[in-house]
C-alpha cells in the first residue's frame, strides 16, 4: 500500500469512528442549549382554554381531600349516613377552594414557574389560561366553596375553610418566601382538611389525631421541598427563591423529625384505650402505618418525594399499605 492510500484509509478511519461520539455530544450540546433557552409561552388559543382550566384545577391533587373523611373515620362513623353525606359534601367545597387557591398561586408564580423544568408546562405558565381568567377563576372557586360552607354546612364548617382560604392567600401573597413560615402554612392546608370533616358533622376532635395529622403533613411538605432543593441544584432559587435559604441537612432533619413525632403520636392514639371499638385491631393498624411511613421516606432520602399525590398513587407498595391499614381501621370500628 502506498503513502497516499496509508493516508487516506487513516484519514476515513479518523472520519468514521469518532460519529458515534459526535453525535452524543451534539445531543447534550442541543439539550444544554434548549434547557439554557429562555421559555415562550404559547399563543392564546379559545379553543384550548377549557382543558387548561380543568388542568390548572388540579383534579390529581383533589385525593389530598379525602383527608376530610379522617375525622369521621378516626371516630368509626363512616357507618353513618348523615356524616357521609356531610363529608361528601365538605370534599366537593374543599376541591372547589384549593383548586380556587392553585389558580391564584399560579397566576402570581408565573414567571418563576416558566424558569422550571417542570412547572413551566402549567397552562397558565404556557399561556394556555390567560392572567385575567386564572385570577376571576380563582375567585369564583373560593367565594363560591364559602358561600357553599354556609348555606349546606354549619357556621363552623365556613370558619375552618375561611381559614383556610385565607392562609392559603396569605402564603401565596406574603409568607411563600419566609423562613419555616413556608413550610407551617402549607402544612396547615392538610390540618385544616382533616379537621373540617369532623366539623361538619360535629365531631370532637382527639389531641393525638390532630398531633398525626399536622406532623405526618409536615413530614410530606419537608420531603417535597427537599426533592425540589436535589432536583433543581445551583438553580433552585430560580424556581422559588427560598429554596436557597433552606439546607439539605436542614429540610432532611425536619422531615426525619416530623415523621419520628407522627409515629409516636399514632402509636399513643391506637394504643389509648378506645370507646366503642376493638383494642386489638388499632394496635395492629400500627405496623402498616409505620411501614408506610418508612416506604416514603425512601423517597424522601432519594429526592424523588416530589407531589405527595404522585409518591403515593404510583407506588404499589404505600397503595397496598394503605390498604392493609384501611382494612385493620375498618375491622376495630366494626369489632370483628
Amino acid at each position: 500500500m502506498t503513502d497516499t492510500a496509508v493516508a487516506k484509509h487513516t484519514a476515513a478511519a479518523d472520519e468514521s469512528a469518532p460519529v458515534e461520539e459526535a453525535t452524543v455530544g451534539d445531543e447534550a450540546s442541543e439539550a444544554n442549549e434548549a434547557a439554557e433557552a429562555p421559555f415562550r409561552p404559547a399563543r392564546f388559543r379559545l379553543g384550548a382554554l377549557p382543558a387548561g382550566l380543568l388542568r390548572n384545577a388540579r383534579p390529581r391533587q383533589w385525593v389530598k381531600n379525602v383527608l376530610v373523611l379522617a375525622a369521621p373515620g378516626a371516630a368509626g362513623l363512616l357507618d353513618d349516613g348523615s356524616v357521609l353525606k356531610q363529608a361528601a359534601v365538605v370534599f366537593v367545597l374543599f376541591c372547589a377552594a384549593a383548586s380556587g387557591i392553585y389558580f391564584i398561586n399560579d397566576a402570581l408564580d408565573v414567571e418563576a414557574d416558566r424558569a422550571h423544568p417542570v412547572k413551566r408546562n402549567r397552562p397558565i405558565a404556557a399561556g394556555i389560561v390567560p392572567l385575567r381568567v386564572a385570577y376571576a377563576a380563582g375567585a369564583v372557586l373560593g367565594l363560591g366553596a364559602l358561600a357553599g360552607a354556609l348555606l349546606l354546612c354549619n357556621v363552623g364548617t365556613a370558619i375552618v375553610l375561611g381559614t383556610y382560604l385565607a392562609m392559603q392567600l396569605l402564603y401565596c401573597t406574603k409568607l411563600k418566601h419566609a423562613l419555616v413560615a413556608d413550610l407551617a402554612f402549607v402544612t396547615s392546608g392538610f390540618v385544616l382538611r382533616a379537621m373540617i370533616g369532623g366539623v361538619a358533622a360535629g365531631i370532637p376532635l382527639s389531641r393525638w389525631f390532630l398531633i398525626t395529622t399536622g406532623f405526618g403533613s409536615l413530614f410530606m411538605v419537608a420531603a417535597k421541598r427537599y426533592s425540589e432543593l436535589v432536583l433543581m441544584g445551583d438553580q433552585a432559587a430560580e424556581s422559588r427563591k427560598l429554596l436557597a435559604s433552606y439546607s439539605t441537612s436542614y429540610l432532611r432533619f425536619v422531615w426525619q423529625a416530623s415523621a419520628s413525632i407522627a409515629v409516636l403520636a399514632y402509636c399513643l392514639w391506637a394504643l389509648a384505650d378506645p370507646v366503642n371499638q376493638d383494642t386489638l385491631w388499632r394496635q395492629l393498624s400500627i405496623v402498616p402505618f409505620v411501614f408506610a411511613i418508612l416506604r416514603y421516606a425512601l423517597f424522601a432520602d432519594r429526592g424523588t418525594a416530589g407531589a405527595p399525590e404522585d409518591v403515593v398513587l404510583k407506588d404499589r407498595a404505600l397503595l397496598g399499605l394503605g390498604l392493609v391499614w384501611g382494612i385493620l381501621y375498618a375491622f376495630s370500628v366494626v369489632g370483628l
